[in-house]
């Protein structure tokens, strides 16, 4: 029996708001040109799409997926900054409530963007039925986006709200029900949506990439809390619709990995579909960027106020698979996915013994400003960029500005003023482990050279859905098959792709289900996947740091309460999940 939700139900705005007075609503990719029914287009869909990047933001859903999983830390720096509740240490340790902001606040906009497309898909249903074959290109959009935002709340709440009209009530569909519905919903456009725009919107080949993650997690939708049963048709989906995207041609996988999260990879040919940013809007972010990063550190000589957070950090658990898979070589040494050296700190500069930033006035070198990167990947021990002096302005020379140890001007330890920001592999939720150097950081995405301040003004997309995942997914559905040959011939395509730069990962010699999950992890890591990875591989209930709960129902986030007391008035609606 299905259960119903009235709008009032969902409490904090689910299939409200439908003005979208807050948002600049412009579409950023291939813009609908021309006046009447094309501006009832573009601002139809402009509000699901810009929806995006509240969804995506790190302090909901990026946030949510990071900390939950083993990739991401975020404890209370030095006592003072990101205590926020105590909701990034509880949604780490797993024992989350149904009052956690962080899953609130995800579940607020994620609900509001699945509005935003309902609303656009009733502006677009009577012209694309009057013939408006812009408006029939749109709905079709809208509807996969729809099914992609409900696919999100599927993986994160075990549930999906099914309203095909503002006026009736929301129907939740969970399990095989659920699996269905979205399925029907991306297989009723997949041959009638656009072929040719940009990663910035839903295109035939997002809408077989998500049918193809669709079916490979179908095992987990169906039951979330039991043992996967990945059944071979399943599988067969999954290798049907990566080979529609690999056999298409229409993608190439980027031989520098960085590339695919610098300023300009809306034009990377590995994208399939991404959050559209282009810097030309206040709301464009650059908050994946600087979440990380030191709050002492300067990434951007030429902005004054870009600095990072001393946000999460990576576990030392994710950081020994690496080591792991490696051995006596470090990873930066075997793996360009792990670090990019961009600094090039030249090797007289490097020994810092008897250095500190009481006496290191000359130790630095010059670089011109717009010439200047901060390292990427996971970043360890003393990271170089630009420093201010006492008025507040960065030091120059004759040749730009001058590139020093970062000094550690944040929190209230010891080091603060006089040493150096050493980042370091502990990092848990004990004093030491909580300072504002603890941890190893990541630099994935690039500072964006059109963000005035880093924060806004990014032209960095977010990206969703890429050409590796294909190659990945269609792995692993091979060999959950049986077909090792085939899933280690795709997994070492992806592996050896990177090509732009030394070190080239190696193709390796076997796989098996943990091999195929560490390189998920290699590949993917603080994308947003890795949460659903772990629950795919049985992997969620591990231990890692302060991490000890093994509760299967832990697998899906409490339904928030004031969503829950929302319904209230119209009992079995809305049902909170096992377990809270």
């Amino acid at each position: 029996m299905k259960n119903k939700v009235i709008i009032a139900a969902l409490g904090l705005g689910l299939f409200l708001n439908w003005s979208c007075t807050d948002l600049e609503e412009k579409v950023l990719d291939e813009s609908l040109n021309g006046g009447g029914q094309a501006d009832a287009i573009s601002g139809a869909i402009a509000p699901a799409y810009g929806q995006l990047k509240s969804t995506w933001i790190h302090t909901n859903n990026f946030g949510l997926q990071l900390i939950a999983s083993d990739e991401g830390i975020l404890p209370y720096r030095g006592g003072t900054d990101w205590y926020d509740g105590g909701k990034y240490l509880a949604v780490h340790a797993h024992t989350t409530t149904p009052t956690n902001d962080l899953v609130t606040s995800t579940w607020n906009e994620l609900t509001k963007n699945i509005s935003r497309t309902l609303s656009a898909i009733e502006v677009l249903t009577p012209l694309a039925e009057d013939g408006n074959t812009e408006a029939k290109g749109a709905l079709y959009e809208m509807k996969a986006l729809r099914a992609y935002l409900n696919m999100m709340t599927l993986d994160s709440w075990g549930l999906v709200f099914k309203k095909e009209s503002s006026a009736a009530t929301s129907e939740i569909l969970r399990g095989q029900d659920a699996v269905t519905y979205i399925e029907n919903e991306l297989l009723s456009v997949a041959d009638v949506i656009n072929t040719d725009k940009g990663p910035g919107r839903m295109t035939q080949s997002a809408v077989w990439g998500l049918l193809a993650r669709l079916n490979l997690n179908a095992a987990v939708y169906r039951d979330p809390y039991g043992t996967p049963s990945f059944t071979p048709a399943d599988m067969d989906k999954v290798i049907k619709y990566t080979d529609n995207i690999i056999n298409s041609g229409k993608f190439t996988l980027s031989p520098e990995y960085f590339d695919l999260f610098d300023d300009d990879n809306n034009s990377n040919k590995e994208v399939i579909f991404a959050l559209d940013q282009r810097g030309v809007l206040k709301d464009e972010n650059n908050r994946w960027a600087y979440w990380s990063i030191p709050g002492s550190m300067f990434p951007r000589p030429e902005s004054i106020n870009a600095d990072g957070t001393d946000g999460p950090a990576i576990t030392s658990d994710f950081y020994q698979t690496w080591v792991d898979a490696y051995g006596s070589v470090d990873p930066a040494n075997a793996d360009s996915r792990f670090y990019k050296n961009n600094a090039k700190v030249p090797d007289n500069l490097k020994d810092l013994t008897g250095f500190s930033p009481l006496n290191d006035q000359d130790h630095y070198y010059c670089v011109k400003a717009e010439e200047f990167e901060i390292d990427r990947g996971i970043l360890r021990g003393v990271p170089w960029a630009a420093r201010k002096d006492a008025n507040g302005a960065f030091y120059k020379c004759d040749t730009g500005y001058r590139i020093y140890p970062v000094k550690q001007i944040k929190g209230n330890g010891p080091d603060k003023n006089v040493g150096y920001v050493n980042l370091t592999l502990k990092v848990d939720f004990t004093n030491e482990g909580s300072t504002h150097a603890a941890g190893y950081r990541v630099s994935k995405y690039q500072f964006s050279h059109t963000s005035p301040d880093g924060n806004y003004y990014s032209s960095v997309d977010m990206v969703l859905l890429r050409y590796a995942e294909i190659f990945m997914m269609r792995a692993e559905a091979k060999l959950r098959k049986g077909d090792t040959a085939g899933a280690l011939a795709d997994m070492n395509t992806v592996r050896t792709s990177r090509t732009a730069r030394a070190p080239i990962p190696a193709a390796l010699p076997a796989i098996n289900l943990n091999i195929l999950y560490r390189e998920y992890g290699f590949e993917f890591y603080w994308e947003g996947l890795r949460r659903n990875t772990q629950i795919r591989f049985s992997h969620f209930e591990d231990k890692w740091t302060e991490k000890s709960d093994t509760d299967v129902n832990k697998r899906l986030f409490p339904i928030p309460q004031v969503a829950i007391d929302g319904a209230s008035n119209t009992p079995g609606y809305l049902v909170q999940n096992k377990g809270y």
